[in-house]
């Protein structure tokens, strides 16, 4: 039986919810779609992004309309266009089976006489951006005085987006006795604000914790003087060959600097940000909704209401003035119970925002220091033979194979593999062995997270074909050694887990049990491989930490209430713009041309330095 129909929705709903595939709802689902069927109620509801909020608010919503009566019964508010249009996809596919149940979007951008229209036509439900729906209130367009529901999604960001003033007035506007529903990821103090305000004893539904971050997301920091934030950027990126990322930025200006000079460098990259027409922003989403795009570079503002399935990381090229900014960044990766990864590029002199954060999302970070150039070859190596194996043949080219034979009739097959995997492995190496390691001093080495390894020096780095599809991540992937190993807590560490292989170490006492017991061993019928990498891990600084060790704590003195409370009339807010005059890590790049990337010449290129 479909446990929707527990919850108490009526037939029509049940079968949306059938067509639409839904089998067991979320945590947030289970908890508000009963409480708001059972009665008329204002509700806070605390659950982080990608965690089902449209449906639990939407499958009630629906149900409690009366669709023979064509006036405006309930009003639904979010921050931005694309999340607007969303919403309105989303209940009008929850209400297929409904007849007469027209729902409308309002966002500013199109033209307000075509909504007014379709507003006057009949719309028991509204799905609005504040501005404009405040803007056609004061044009006598839209009566909201008779509604009896007002839903306000991802409360938080909007009224960080500077919205509270117009949410003020559109509330201040409707029926006292509606029923108030009010969902956000965080509760900051002006959504404590709204809620004492406009709301009559609201009953509180909460998952997990206030303010904490997904437990499906790991997150990194990584630590690298000013002038390598952006070398550091590609290296990440070259170090997850599979990567597809929404890579944020404080301002317009760095998010546009940084996207133009990743597509300088060949990566698959654009800019999100205010600055852009609308037009534009549906075109680069478009790409980036298909995958064309891997990196999308984006301000805070231009980012809110993405909802795109399957992004792998969120890199904070810069870290926001706000904690819980950083909350709702992280929250667009790791959604619908898959992994995802939160990385922190930083510099020494931020490193106590990296303690502010733990604290609020109640998550440590890990400690990673970027990959060395021979070990980004190997990644991309390994990636290379597996993308080889997995490749599925086109029989268009059976016709051309015995040209190709003749060709290849003098290569053995060793030779042949060879040199087919140095078409890929010739260009990283002889783009990354001209350059130098980009970590700075750890925070180990300075006795501030835990201490280093004593017999870090000796440590064997191991190559593993299993990772991240296999439904590891590095902590799972080190219990699975461990155990496997019949190792200590500490014996396995600075694993590294990529989609279809991993990396780990184990001192060098432990390299003929690791070989011996991993390689007899097999996984749901397929044969564990396991070689010892000739990259050791360490990144040419054989005193920082275990990657995995979590112990210790920051020891400083000081406090971080201004990273807290943070700089309120910094980066984009509405009605205005607000080009940031901080140094971006993309105009202190180090020379040297670009890494190669997939798709390039097979011809090794050299360039001269350039120099920004």
């Amino acid at each position: 039986m479909n446990k929707f129909e527990q919850l108490g929705l009526n037939e029509s709903l049940l079968r949306a919810i059938t067509d639409l595939g839904f089998e067991n709802p979320s945590e947030v689902q289970e908890k508000a779609i009963p409480l708001l069927l059972e009665k008329d109620t204002d509700i806070v509801a605390l659950a982080q992004t990608g965690t089902g909020k449209t449906a639990a608010f939407g499958f009630p919503l629906i149900q409690k309309i009366d669709p023979e009566n064509r006036n405006t019964q309930a009003l639904i508010l979010s921050p931005t266009r694309e999340l607007c249009l969303q919403i309105t996809n989303e209940i009008k596919l929850y209400a297929k089976y409904i007849k007469g149940l027209h729902t409308v979007a309002v966002y500013g951008g199109a033209s307000i006489t075509e909504q007014a229209r379709e507003v006057k036509r009949g719309a028991q439900i509204i799905v609005a951006t504040p501005g404009r729906m405040q803007d056609m209130i004061n044009r006598g367009l839209v009566d909201v005085s008779k509604i009896d529901y007002c839903i306000l999604d991802e409360a938080d960001e909007m009224l960080n987006m500077g919205f509270y003033d117009d949410i003020v007035n559109i509330l201040s506007t409707s029926p006292d006795d509606k029923s108030t529903w009010l969902f956000s990821a965080t509760m900051p103090q002006e959504v404590a604000r709204i809620a004492k305000e406009f709301m009559r004893k609201p009953l509180e539904i909460t998952v997990g914790h206030k303010n904490s971050g997904s437990s499906t997301v790991s997150h990194e920091f990584y630590l690298v003087n000013a002038r390598d934030r952006y070398e550091a950027l590609k290296r990440l990126a070259d170090a997850n060959p599979d990567i597809f990322s929404v890579v944020f930025c404080r301002t317009k200006r760095d998010t546009q600097a940084v996207a133009e000079k990743l597509i300088e460098d060949g990566y698959n990259a654009a800019a999100l940000h205010g600055d852009l027409s609308q037009a534009q922003r549906d075109s680069v989403m478009k790409s980036f909704r298909n995958r064309q795009i891997q990196m999308l570079v984006a301000t805070d503002v231009a980012a809110r209401g993405i909802d795109v399935d399957n992004v792998t990381h969120v890199i904070n090229y810069q870290l926001p003035d706000e904690v819980e900014t950083y909350n709702h960044r992280s929250g667009r990766t790791g959604r619908a119970g898959k992994l995802g990864t939160s990385i922190v590029i930083i510099t020494k002199s931020e490193l106590r925002k990296i303690s502010a954060i733990e604290r609020i999302i109640k998550q440590k970070f890990e400690e990673k220091t970027i990959p060395s150039g021979m070990e980004i070859c190997e990644i991309q190596l390994f990636h290379l033979a597996n993308r080889i194996k997995d490749v599925e043949v086109d029989h268009e080219i059976d016709s051309y194979l015995p040209a190709i034979y003749e060709v290849m009739k003098d290569l053995s097959k060793e030779e042949l593999i060879k040199k087919m995997v140095s078409v890929e492995f010739n260009r990283f190496i002889n783009y990354y062995k001209k350059n130098r390691d980009l970590s700075a001093q750890s925070a180990g080495e300075r006795g501030e997270r835990g201490a280093a390894r004593p017999n870090d020096s000796g440590a064997v780095r191991y190559f593993i074909n299993i990772g991240s599809r296999d439904n590891y991540d590095w902590m799972s992937l080190k219990d699975f050694l461990r155990d496997t190993l019949g190792l200590g807590r500490d014996d396995v560490f600075k694993v590294d887990v990529k989609e279809g292989f991993s990396f780990f170490n184990t001192d060098a006492e432990h390299s003929e049990k690791v070989l011996d017991i991993l390689n007899s061993f097999q996984m749901d019928g397929r044969r564990i491989n396991v070689e010892i990498s000739k990259n050791d891990g360490r990144d040419n600084n054989s005193g920082r930490r275990d990657h995995n060790n979590r112990g210790g704590g920051f020891k400083r003195g000081g406090s971080d209430r201004g990273f807290e409370r943070g700089n309120r009339n910094s980066g984009e807010r509405r009605g205005g713009s607000s080009y940031g005059e901080g140094r971006s890590g993309a105009r202190n790049s180090s020379p040297g041309g670009r890494p190669p990337r997939r798709g390039d010449s097979a011809a090794p290129r050299d360039r001269k330095p350039r120099r920004n």
